[in-house]
């Protein structure tokens, strides 16, 4: 099964589509009259895709199991073909694509099923994905194209070259693979007249984005958020509980984060832990979608 551990749970939709197409008129009004033997066509139909909808991990290897929170089955008629909407909704890390098309399958083959007796010539002619909504995907192109970024490493040791940085480098890899180009790259003991002295410059040089990591735990020596706040034109505060509750998730010291995020001007600042763990999962809980923000700053709605 594919890992989907790093992810976040948000709401997420699918809709499938089926064909049934019958052979003769008399099927039809069978099914609109309620006279087939076996039953009620329609509604038979529904109560298998709605099982269908629900079981589908349990049938399909790879699928994840996961809350069904909304399932809508519906039908319309145009001329033989008996046309089946599947529509699934979930708030969970992954997507229902397979859980909506399992759904329809399911009705279409309840359908095959009890109208054979009457009718020989009945085919199932598509099963489809129509329309999907959901993850991070739905935000990869909602941000303006060109952004830039600086990164700084705070941190004594990294700086005095008795430790490799990682953290910044999995911050580095995280906005690249976001469309975003860094051009900065700065290594710093955790002073705060550096940390200050890194804000003014890449403010000045127009960086979209500025993101420190490090200094934002409760050693002595942890004094990022006090060198940033000050120079903020404004705080964010969601920004950073997002990334807390997503961690929080995952281990439960994310709570003794620090970390703040606003904004100077026009550039996001953002300060993240200095582990490149909790690095790594604050870029996964806030990006793409924190680039969202590069819009609505220059007057886009949401």
């Amino acid at each position: 099964m594919v890992d989907i551990t790093h992810k976040s749970n948000t709401l997420r939709m699918a809709v499938a589509h089926a064909i049934v197409t019958v052979s003769q008129q008399a099927t039809i009004d069978a099914i609109v009259n309620k006279t087939v033997p076996k039953g009620d066509v329609f509604e038979m139909a529904k109560v298998a895709g709605l099982f269908g909808v629900k079981k589908t991990s349990d049938l399909i290897p790879d699928c994840h199991p996961l809350p069904i929170e909304y399932t809508n089955i519906s039908y319309e008629i145009e001329g033989l073909q008996l046309l089946i909407t599947v529509e699934v909704k979930t708030i969970y890390k992954t997507g229902v694509e397979v859980e909506a098309m399992h759904g329809a399958s399911l009705v279409a083959l309840t359908m095959y099923d009890m109208l054979k007796p009457i009718d020989k010539g009945i085919e199932i002619n598509t099963i489809k994905l129509l329309k999907k909504r959901g993850g991070k995907s739905d935000y990869k192109e909602k941000h303006p194209n060109g952004l830039t970024a600086g990164v700084v490493v705070c941190s004594d040791s990294i700086s005095a070259g008795t430790k490799k940085d990682r953290a910044g480098k999995a911050i580095i890899h995280k906005l690249e693979d976001c469309g975003v180009e860094v051009v900065a790259y700065e290594i710093i003991p955790d002073e705060v007249d550096e940390i200050q002295r890194q804000v003014a410059l890449l403010h000045e040089q127009g960086k979209d984005l500025i993101i420190f990591t490090g200094g934002t735990g409760l050693s002595p020596r942890d004094v990022t958020p006090e060198a940033v706040l000050p120079l903020l034109d404004r705080e964010i505060p969601g920004i950073m509980e997002a990334a807390r509750s997503y961690g929080q998730d995952r281990t439960p010291y994310a709570m003794l984060s620090r970390s703040i995020a606003g904004t100077k001007g026009n550039t996001l600042i953002l300060t993240l832990p200095g582990s490149t763990k909790g690095a790594s999962e604050s870029m996964d809980a806030l990006f793409p979608a924190l680039l969202h923000i590069f819009g609505i700053m220059k007057g886009k709605q949401h």
